[in-house]
């Protein structure tokens, strides 16, 4: 071996050393590992650069780099460097490297844990503005056995096994990631799909955990899909916004249709939380030759009326992408009547509840509401909602589309996310007391956690309704709809006994959060209720017991 390169690697392997000794330490006193996790470090990139010093820094990074950071160990390098006169000399170096990372990858010098089952190994080196790249993969194949003895394992126990079995949250991350690595499984929606499902159907009682395992899935399958699919075929562009630009050269010379399918699957399962991201994958796809494709960004999956025509109005749906488009093209009764009708046929046929809608027509009604995103869905049933004989169809609708944990898609997921449903129901309550148990059975239905544009509700309620005791328990569920965010109330006359009187038959039995809640928003601090309280010239037993609540 060439004295310069036993050097630098000499230099590099001090360093490297310490970082393991550190990190084997760390790693042996976690506890909870995944019984998935084969181990932790797989990568291990070496660069040389020139830079400003004499001899140079050598950067080591233990873990993959992102592209925006730096995190890697620096050395300087010593006089040596100047003796890599030769190319031949940075292959013995990246040899020699190799040779010593596989001898300790494949011991358990470490522990059992610190190395993954595979192993990447990188060399970078500058010379004569020339950067030669080297890289190696290493298998250790006993530790890959293991790692599918315990996944087939783990499926049969804990993914399979009947409730209330569930796996961990730990494994299920690392599950997710094995589904799209075709060391374990191969790239078939007919392999995959089943596993995802079962343990969505585990969770569907707990959405914290559903929320996760969809989300872990999702993050998958997007790294799958631009790491190990989508670099074949296109390149990336930009800076800050990238965009995928279809390759011209180096690129395989023929497109395998399983691979295909998988990435047309792998499209669509994310679109179910990601639109946008499925929306883009597609017109990849199409440009790569798939008619699938065309027909998913034209027609959907094909399980729906994708399009309705009438003399009054024109709809269109595409499922995959999860949108409706309505044209009204004579503003009146019958042309909404006909759109409703459409839109509440899809939804019953299992269309996505949290669609997005586009909208022609040259009326612009929204419902006076604050918080409320002036959005086209919102627009829609504001104009509906000028017709009094369609208040029992948009109520119809509503009862088909509101869905705990589920949100339009008419703005960014902010705090004007709305449950689907939420427009026409709020309306209908503004409109008509007929329909004060609709705005009770969505206030119960809310999930007050992750939306809050019924917080403005309740004043728009009270300035469309008044103040009464009937009324009294449809405020009380609007109130108790609130988010956590959610202002107390300005302006609100509550002190006449009859009203009181109500509140408290009405709080009576509901738990000590939920009146919480509603104390909170008409009367705010407790203090201020308490000065009040004293200025009364006769007691009163109804604020007594507020009191006696909210302390």
């Amino acid at each position: 071996m060439e004295q310069c390169v036993e050097h630098f690697l000499a230099d590099v392997w001090e360093q490297l050393t310490s970082i393991y000794q550190q990190e084997s330490k760390r790693i042996r006193s976690l506890k909870g590992q995944s019984r998935l996790q084969a181990g932790i470090f797989n990568y291990l990139k070496v660069t040389w650069k020139k830079g400003k010093t004499p001899n140079g820094t050598i950067f080591i990074d233990v873990y993959e780099p992102f592209s925006w950071s730096d995190s890697a160990y620096k050395v300087e390098s010593g006089p040596y460097i100047q003796e890599f006169t030769e190319k031949s000399y940075i292959v013995e170096l990246f040899t020699a490297l190799c040779t010593k990372v596989e001898t300790i990858f494949l011991s358990e010098q470490y522990g059992p844990r610190f190395f993954d089952y595979h192993f990447q190994i990188v060399l970078e080196f500058e010379q004569d503005n020339t950067v030669f790249h080297y890289q190696e993969k290493l298998l250790n194949n006993r530790k890959l056995e293991l790692t599918k003895e315990a996944l087939t394992t783990f499926i049969e126990t804990k993914v399979m096994a009947k409730l209330p079995v569930r796996p961990s949250d730990n494994d299920e991350f690392f599950f997710a990631q094995y589904l799209v690595n075709p060391h374990f499984f191969h790239p078939v929606a007919d392999e995959i799909e089943p596993l995802i499902r079962r343990l969505q159907e585990k969770h569907l009682a707990n959405k914290e955990r559903l929320d996760k395992w969809i989300y872990y899935y999702t993050s998958a399958f997007k790294q799958w899909a631009e790491e190990h699919f989508l670099t074949h075929y296109f390149e990336q562009t930009g800076e800050y916004i990238k965009e995928w630009v279809l390759k011209t050269t180096d690129r395989p010379p023929q497109l395998e249709q399983e691979h295909i399918d998988f990435f047309l699957y792998v499209a669509l399962k994310i679109g179910q939380k990601e639109p946008a991201t499925c929306l883009k994958y597609l017109e990849l796809a199409k440009q790569l030759g798939s008619q699938q494709a065309v027909d998913y960004l034209q027609t959907g999956s094909g399980r729906f009326e994708s399009t309705r025509k009438r003399d009054v109005f024109q709809g269109q749906a595409n499922d995959i992408l999860q949108t409706i488009d309505i044209r009204i093209i004579a503003e009146e009764e019958a042309a909404y009547r006909e759109a409703l009708h459409y839109i509440i046929d899809l939804l019953k046929e299992g269309f996505p509840k949290g669609y997005k809608l586009s909208l022609k027509s040259k009326v612009k009604n929204y419902l006076p509401i604050k918080k409320l995103a002036k959005s086209k869905l919102h627009q829609f049933f504001a104009n509906c909602l000028a017709f009094p004989t369609l208040f029992p169809l948009i109520a119809d609708y509503a009862q088909v589309a509101m869905e705990e944990f589920a949100w339009y898609q008419d703005v960014e997921p902010s705090e004007k996310s709305a449950m689907p449903g939420t427009y026409a129901v709020f309306g209908l309550g503004l409109s008509s007391d007929a329909y004060f148990s609709l705005i009770q059975t969505y206030m119960a239905l809310v999930d007050i956690e992750h939306q809050s544009v019924q917080d403005g509700y309740a004043e728009a309620f009270i300035e469309a309704h008044g103040l009464s005791v009937e009324l009294m328990p449809v405020l009380v569920a609007i109130l108790m709809g609130s988010n956590e965010s959610a202002k107390p109330l300005k302006g609100i006359d509550m002190w006449q006994p009859n009203l009181l009187g109500a509140l408290v038959q009405e709080l009576e039995n509901k738990k000590d959060y939920e009146r919480e809640v509603v104390l909170y928003r008409l009367f705010g601090n407790p203090k201020k209720l308490a000065q009040r309280r004293k200025q009364e010239e006769t007691s009163s037993k109804e604020l007594d017991k507020i009191l006696q609540w909210m302390n």
